[in-house]
């Protein structure tokens, strides 16, 4: 670059700053300088920050956009007053539950804080283990969307059929092993930065147990705690989170290979307590200056939370219907009565209460409902509701003891197949239009149904079960306060 062209960059980043600046109130821009103090700390003082850099998530949700516009305000604001300030590495991860307004919002934001163009920011995307630069046009590969969906299926079944079907298992150990991989890539990065509260990082690890015991992985360390000790956590997870699921050929590797550091050096640097004000003070930045637009989903959904309302009821309500010989309205009143309790006991304010029912629309209008959330998760999963029903059922783990129940209860017509069907599952001969019929209703391939056929259930432990509760209780400060700003 010439000396005029840096001239005129560094005038334009210092109008960023200055504008950004003008949405903080006066308890930011303390927390600003806090901020600073602190990155300066971790980097060993002033004269190594221009060679500390720093990981942040950004997923387009409302706190993700509000923590990186207060990293690059720490960003420029170093850079003005100093010869050099941190890198900044913005990764975000692809799965198939997504959305286009996540993207939308992710590049607004980055738009808006003049990413794009300065060299000491990454922008990166992770699809399908591949490493590569943001990109708001890029188009999931199928063979991306395969992924993903097989491996819903794979963590979905290792349960028994009374057990309440996880259905995000999969998201939690995805998000992991991309938060343990990104900060090895390209020479690492110095720290990961986070702002999630404590009660949102108990969820994720959680979750992330749950999930890292069906996949075989042996969970987490007894008394985890936070995330302050996040890497070393994920270091004992192995490089592979998905190595008893697949063989070595039948998993893709990371890539670009050979660009990731085989030691990490990076820590976590929790920020949370910086985080200062109400919401409604922060959605000028959000809104106006950032180009952040909420969506019904993103009222109940956290950073780390992936459970999807719709869908969670959707869920009791067939697992009531065809798992508990209840009806289908019997198990989506049950799961609004739950999460209403629970945001009533956190005193939300009724009108949100209000809304999450009116998400739902009247109870005698179900099926509407229903076939929304059928559609939702065909076009967002590529799952049929007979491979729903099939994953709630779990019918092949621990050598398919529960397959003649699923067959007596939804494929009557089956059950002469019986035999057959188990010689499949134990990579026996078996008649064509028998394994054909296996592969449609579970949307496995049968070497797969096998390795789960040889696999057994994992009884997960009472305090890692979802709890509609907890879920409704932990989301409910993040509704209360983001309809208590649009209205």
């Amino acid at each position: 670059m010439t000396t005029i062209h840096d001239q005129a960059m560094n005038y334009v980043f210092q109008q960023v700053l200055q504008r950004l600046l003008s949405f903080f109130s006066r308890a930011e821009r303390t927390a600003l300088q806090l901020l600073i103090q602190r990155l300066l700390v971790a980097a060993g003082g002033m004269e190594h920050i221009g060679n500390f850099k720093v990981l942040v998530i950004q997923s387009g949700s409302r706190d993700s956009c509000y923590t990186l516009a207060l990293l690059r305000a720490a960003q420029l604001s170093l850079a003005g007053r100093a010869p050099a300030t941190f890198q900044l590495r913005v990764a975000s991860l692809r799965l198939n539950g997504t959305s286009h307004g996540a993207l939308q919002n992710m590049h607004r934001s980055y738009g808006a804080l003049f990413l794009n163009d300065d060299p000491r920011v990454e922008l990166l995307m992770v699809d399908h283990r591949q490493v590569g630069p943001f990109d708001l046009q890029s188009v999931v590969s199928e063979a991306s969307r395969e992924a993903n969906r097989i491996n819903l299926l794979m963590s979905g079944h290792r349960r028994t059929s009374n057990e309440t079907l996880e259905l995000w298992d999969d998201a939690y150990l995805a998000t992991a092993e991309f938060y343990s991989q990104i900060a090895r890539w390209n020479n690492g990065v110095d720290a990961m930065i986070g702002a999630e509260p404590p009660r949102r990082q108990k969820l994720f690890l959680e979750g992330l147990n749950r999930a890292a015991l069906k996949a075989g992985l042996g969970g987490l360390p007894a008394n985890h705690g936070g995330f302050e000790m996040l890497f070393p956590m994920l270091d004992g997870l192995g490089s592979d989170y998905y190595r008893h699921f697949y063989t070595e050929g039948e998993q893709l590797p990371w890539r670009p290979e050979g660009q990731f550091e085989a030691c990490r050096r990076s820590s976590f640097i929790d920020i949370n307590d910086m985080i200062v004000g109400k919401l409604e003070e922060r959605w000028p930045l959000l809104s106006d200056f950032l180009g952040f637009q909420a969506d019904d989903l993103t009222l109940y959904q956290g950073d780390f939370e992936f459970v999807e309302p719709l869908v969670a009821a959707h869920l009791r309500g067939l697992q009531a219907s065809v798992i508990e010989s209840q009806t289908y309205e019997k198990g989506v009143a049950d799961y609004l009565q739950e999460s209403l309790a629970a945001l009533r006991r956190n005193q939300v304010p009724e009108p949100v209460c209000e809304h999450l029912l009116a998400t739902f629309g009247n109870l005698l209008d179900l099926e509407q409902r229903r076939i929304h959330a059928a559609n939702h998760l065909q076009e967002t999963f590529n799952l049929s509701e007979n491979q729903l029903t099939c994953l709630l059922f779990a019918p092949f783990i621990n050598s398919g003891a529960g397959l003649e129940m699923f067959l007596r209860k939804c494929h009557p017509g089956m059950l002469v197949a019986l035999p057959d069907l188990h010689r499949a599952m134990q990579g026996l001969h078996a008649p064509e239009q028998v394994v054909k019929w296996m592969t449609d209703v579970s949307g496995l391939p049968v070497n797969l149904i096998a390795r789960l056929y040889a696999m057994s259930a994992i009884q997960i432990p009472e305090s890692l079960a979802q709890d509609p509760q907890k879920t409704a209780a932990a989301v409910a400060p993040t509704v209360a306060n983001e309809r208590s700003a649009e209205g």
